[in-house]
């Protein structure tokens, strides 16, 4: 600090108290007080006292000439312009000069020399201590605008990482709920498998019971057969007079009774054996029925939603494929069958769904104020109706002028978007009552509403002008 102050005192030394800037060939006085010889010069000119003139910095009169060259200061300037300028000042780099004023047209800091230039002299200057508070004024409405801006987007990215949690959050209960289902549904099959292979167990060890039993009876038979064939056999080849000895009980003994083949297995086990194969094929039924259905819900189906003409209000006007409306100036002449709006200025797509999960997209062009969404087929097409899931239908109302979607029925819930989307898709899932809504260019997402009850109704595409601005068009993406 020493050093600087002491530089600061040298560099004011050797500046000229007329011009206030470094001396330029300096002369001296008598009374000891140096100016730069152009402007005592001209001091003495503009000076109308004569033959004396006072000193203009202590008043000590001298003569016209009284002056003489001061060739030590003018060595001491030259080494004190080396010297940075203490007060931060920067010398122009043509000149050599102090940077002491600022030129309002070409808005630059020149120096005293560059404003006698060709190239500044005709422009206003200031003084450059004057210029910097109203430049400083600027930048700091524009630091101010460029702090929001940096707010906006430190909002964006909290908002976007908050997003990101809660979905994260949501997927992990999720995933909790899967595991949980799924040890439940492990558990389950597993003690009907244990029950099914201990029935299936026990059946066999009856099975191989009765079979053993049975053969048990059949090798008593069959060895009770043999013993008399063997002895009938023998008789026979005895003579006459031994042969017909008691030939009486010979006869009675080969006509025993006919043997009765014993029931190895009773109905009663042939039927337990039948609900033990349904048992199977029902099990089979329920595992195709839960692939089926999983396959199903992982399914998500692009649907080619075309406009039902026989639904549009008459002022609708549909391109020839059906994938476009637009306001007409005029109504048209349509029959005012019940399937047409009369008073709403509405559509339905001619598209339904029962189950599943399917999205379509729709292409705006901004100009008015419109609504999209789902309906129930049943939802009324005659006089005023009010749009809202207890009155059939789940849409959103979309503004050009606030870049404002709201829902209907809860106008004083607006949620913002950053810009207005030019493609919007459309999600419903069919088993689960949900309806949501994307920006299609960005996948942010628009809104959500609630699980609902479909109760197996069919679901159409719904859209409705509500404030049919100039050039609104709707237009259903391929």
């Amino acid at each position: 600090m020493a050093a600087r102050s002491q530089v600061q005192d040298l560099q004011e030394a050797v500046f000229c108290s007329i011009c206030l800037d470094y001396f330029k060939d300096p002369v001296i006085l008598k009374c000891g007080h140096n100016f730069c010889r152009a402007c005592i010069t001209q001091y003495l000119k503009e000076s109308k006292i004569s033959p004396s003139y006072p000193c203009p910095q202590c008043r000590e009169a001298f003569g016209e000439g009284e002056f003489q060259p001061n060739r030590q200061l003018r060595n001491v300037v030259e080494i004190a312009k080396k010297f940075p300028d203490p007060k931060g000042n920067k010398a122009c780099e043509k000149h050599g000069e102090f940077l002491k004023l600022f030129c309002e047209v070409d808005e630059i800091p020149i120096c005293l020399v560059c404003r006698e230039s060709r190239s500044h002299k005709e422009h206003a200057v200031v003084p450059i201590e004057e210029a910097a508070p109203d430049y400083k004024d600027q930048i700091q409405s524009r630091l101010e605008s460029l702090k929001k801006e940096r707010e906006e987007i430190l909002s964006y990215k909290l908002s976007g990482e908050n997003t990101s949690q809660e979905l994260l959050k949501q997927l992990e209960t999720e995933r909790q709920k899967i595991r949980s289902e799924f040890q439940r549904l492990r558990q389950f099959m597993e003690e009907q498998e244990r029950l099914l292979l201990a029935q299936l167990k026990e059946l066999i060890k009856e099975i191989e019971e009765r079979r053993d039993e049975h053969v048990a009876k059949l090798s008593e038979e069959l060895s009770s057969f043999s013993s008399l064939i063997t002895e009938m056999e023998q008789k026979c080849q005895l003579p006459a007079s031994v042969f017909l000895q008691d030939i009486k009980g010979t006869l009675s003994r080969c006509e025993r009774k006919k043997f009765q083949n014993p029931v190895a297995f009773s109905s009663e086990l042939k039927w337990r054996i039948w609900e033990s194969s349904q048992n199977s094929a029902v099990l089979a039924t329920i595992v195709k029925k839960f692939k089926d259905s999983l396959s199903s819900r992982q399914r998500l189906d692009k649907a080619n939603v075309t406009l039902d003409p026989d639904t549009a209000h008459p002022r609708f006007i549909l391109s020839a494929d059906w994938k476009s409306v637009r306001w007409g100036d005029t109504p048209q002449a349509l029959p005012n069958n019940p399937e047409r709006f009369d008073t709403m200025r509405c559509v339905l797509g001619c598209e339904g769904f029962t189950s599943g999960r399917h999205y379509w997209e729709v292409e705006v062009e901004w100009g008015g104020l419109w609504d999209m969404g789902v309906a129930r087929e049943s939802v009324s097409r005659k006089g005023r109706i009010q749009v809202n899931p207890e009155q059939g239908i789940w849409a959103v109302e979309c503004g050009e002028v606030l870049y404002c979607f709201s829902m209907i029925h809860k106008r004083h819930h607006p949620f913002s978007l950053s810009r207005a989307p030019s493609r919007i898709r459309v999600y419903l899932d069919c088993e689960r009552g949900q309806v949501t809504f994307f920006d299609a260019g960005n996948e942010d997402l628009i809104f959500s509403f609630p699980p609902a009850s479909f109760a197996g109704e069919r679901i159409r595409p719904f859209f409705w002008f509500s404030w049919p601005g100039v050039g609104v068009r709707l237009t259903l993406c391929p």
